[in-house]
């Protein structure tokens, strides 16, 4: 589904059912947990964030979680994902601009975390 706000009769012409069919299975599938929520997707440089990147962050498996705590409070950070590979902890962080990047990269050494690479 492209747009969750796509009105109902709609869903229901294309797949050739009725609306009454489509309301039955969005309340089975939200009662059951299959739709957890409804929510936006939000273009980051319209909110002036002009410098979107994915930056893979390591450091030692003993202090994962206080290190995944500590990056929970910085501000560029929009998500953390835990994954297996290159890196431990890739984030997804949203800068106005590259200084800011630069900065963030610098102060993350000052938390024990590792800056093996940054990709844009």
């Amino acid at each position: 589904m492209e747009n969750s706000r796509t009105p109902i009769m709609k869903i229901a012409e294309k797949l050739g059912v009725s609306e009454t069919a489509i309301r039955k299975r969005i309340r089975k599938m939200e009662k059951d947990g299959t739709i957890k929520k409804y929510t936006v997707e939000i273009d980051p440089r319209k909110l002036g964030y002009n410098a979107i990147a994915l930056i893979g962050l390591d450091t030692v498996p003993e202090k994962l979680i206080t290190t995944i705590d500590r990056l929970k409070e910085e501000k560029d950070i929009i998500h953390l994902y835990s994954v297996s590979g290159d890196h431990m902890i890739p984030a997804e962080c949203w800068f106005r601009n590259f200084d800011e990047m630069k900065d963030f990269n610098k102060n993350r050494r000052r938390w024990k975390v590792s800056p093996r690479s940054v990709q844009q």
